[in-house]
Formats: structure tokens, C-alpha cells, sequence
């Protein structure tokens, strides 16, 4: 059996992603890492960081990003599925660059990767979701915020990555068309018992800024378009994490050197309430609240209309 790690990336240092954690905490299990790395600023680093890693493991695809081509958000999954193409394994274990594993977890993923090998109805692994929040000591449950996400699809031609490339999906007769629903069908998972630590809205939130006004430009969004997409693009304004939830466990061993990092705690809100001039996040408006009371007390955190492409098996 064989597994092939997988990612997109541009920019990375320069908007502050934990590209070098990321890879490194799937590269013990991995036989190889394939990263389609974009066109990046001159003044990005973001192929040093990667080849800093030193593995042989590792594969740079070099890519053009075009976002006329492949619009709102789309070029995610174009650049995913560029990556995903050059995989050889068996199972392709993917990882967005603000994405990482815990090292407790490896285990867990090789041994369902075994387990599952010749169940060909199994295409993919569920994985849990730590979305963290402002620092490395808060994260999010929310109506607001996914739960679960495939992240180990089987090396299949007719899995693409979908949409924003936010998750996965089977698109026979593919024709370049990541929007696309009609004549395509979801994955079938089964959930195993690990997690993905997800650190994209954890930045100096001068950076978080310029990332949203990345993010916008990526999906051609004007600003009267941004919908749930943060407006604040000079300066971001994570409001109270005193009303999220606190974290006091450990994070993946190859986060320690980035989180020392960490130097901005005097420009969060730690106690009082938030800016009554500030507008709300999404997830603080009261019928987000609602509906994640409703969704964690009497649902089992089971969404109510939330986003869930794919079809969950049981084993």
C-alpha cells in the first residue's frame, strides 16, 4: 500500500500560512508530497520554506494561477486537482496549507488506509474539524463553521477536488468544470477517529486582512458581494474569544516553533463585550447562535442545512 500526500500553495509566507508544519506532520506516513506551488509574489518565500524541509519525499509542481478562467474560487480546486494528478499512491492524503495533523493521529490513518484498502466502496476518510480562532487557544463550534471534511480520497481519475476545493466529489466526464453538480455524485467516507487542526484565522490580524482581500480577489467578489466573507481587508478585528470555546490540549509537535511565534496577543479582546461600531462576524449574529445551541445541545452538533458533500457509510 502506498500513500501520497497532495497540496496547493501560493503565497504562503507572505499571508502566513504554516506550509512547513503542514507538510511535515503527514510526511512520516507518506511515500511522497506532491505540492503544485503557484506563481507566488517576488517578495514571497514560499519554495525556501518548503525546501528548508529537505525530503526527498517531496515534488514542486510549478503552476500560473488564472483566476478569469477558473473564477469564484475555483482555481482552489484546479491547483488541487493539478497536484492530485501527479499522486501514485494508493490513498492521497490531502492537506490545505493552513491544515495540519496531530502526530497522535498518523497511526489512526494508516491503519484505516489498510483496513479499507479493497473495500471499493469506500472512497474517502472523514476526518474532524479544530477550527482555532484569533490565537492557538481558542477554536470555534459553530453553525458557522464545517465539522467534518474528507481529507483521503482513493487515487481515482474521477474524483476531483470541488468547488473551492473545500472538499471532493465524482465528476465522470470531467470538462474543467469545478461548479458543476448535475451528472456528478458524492464519496462515499466512512469517519475515523481523528482530526485536522485547522489554523487559517490564526494571523496577525494586519495579515488576516490582506489574506480576506486575497480570498476576494480569488472569487472575484466586489465588496458589496462579499456575503460571508469578511469585509475587513486593512485590519481584522477577530471580536471577544472569551465566548468561544478554550483549548488547553496540545498541538501537533510540528506547530511548536511557529506558535512561539505568536506576538500579537495585545490586539485581541480577551474579556468585555465586543465594539458595538464593529460589524458582526457571521457567527456572531444571534441566529448563528441560535441555531449552533440548537445544533450542539439537542442534535448531537449534527448542522441544519449545512454544507455535507458526501455520503457517510458504516462499517
Amino acid at each position: 500500500m502506498k500513500i501520497s500526500g497532495f497540496t496547493f500553495v501560493r503565497n504562503a509566507t507572505k499571508l502566513y500560512y504554516p506550509v512547513r508544519p503542514s507538510i511535515e506532520s503527514i510526511l512520516p506516513i507518506v511515500d511522497e508530497f506532491v505540492v503544485a506551488i503557484g506563481d507566488c509574489d517576488p517578495d514571497d518565500r514560499t519554495r525556501e520554506e518548503i525546501e528548508s524541509i529537505g525530503s526527498p519525499k517531496i515534488r514542486l509542481i510549478d503552476t500560473v494561477w488564472d483566476l478569469e478562467k477558473y473564477p469564484k474560487g475555483t482555481e482552489y480546486a484546479h491547483q488541487t486537482d493539478i497536484a492530485k494528478a501527479a499522486c501514485t499512491g494508493d490513498w492521497l492524503f490531502y492537506l490545505q496549507c493552513d491544515e495540519v495533523i496531530h502526530e497522535k493521529y498518523l497511526p489512526v490513518v494508516v491503519d484505516s488506509c489498510k483496513k479499507y484498502l479493497h473495500d471499493r466502496e469506500v472512497n474517502g476518510l472523514l476526518f474532524r474539524y479544530k477550527h482555532f480562532y484569533g490565537d492557538y487557544w481558542h477554536y470555534h463550534v459553530s453553525h458557522d463553521w464545517y465539522p467534518k471534511e474528507i481529507r483521503v480520497i482513493r487515487n481515482l481519475p474521477d474524483i476531483h477536488s470541488w468547488r473551492d476545493a473545500q472538499s471532493f466529489r465524482h465528476i465522470p466526464n470531467f470538462d474543467g468544470d469545478y461548479q458543476k453538480k448535475e451528472g456528478t455524485f458524492k464519496v462515499n467516507v466512512v469517519q475515523i477517529d481523528a482530526e485536522i487542526f485547522h489554523y487559517g484565522f490564526v494571523r496577525p490580524p494586519e495579515i488576516m486582512g490582506k489574506k480576506n482581500l486575497n480570498v476576494r480577489v480569488a472569487y472575484n467578489l466586489s465588496s458589496d458581494e462579499v456575503k460571508g466573507y469578511s469585509k475587513q481587508v486593512d485590519y481584522f478585528d477577530y471580536g471577544p474569544l472569551n465566548r468561544l470555546k478554550e483549548y488547553k490540549d496540545s498541538h501537533p509537535a510540528t506547530m511548536k516553533e511557529w506558535i512561539a511565534k505568536f506576538n500579537w496577543k495585545d490586539k485581541l479582546q480577551y474579556e468585555g463585550k465586543p465594539d458595538p461600531t464593529r460589524k458582526k462576524h457571521k457567527h456572531e449574529t444571534i441566529k448563528d447562535r441560535v441555531l449552533t445551541f440548537i445544533e450542539q445541545n439537542f442534535l448531537g452538533g449534527r448542522l441544519i442545512g449545512g454544507f455535507k458533500n458526501y455520503n457517510l457509510i458504516k462499517r
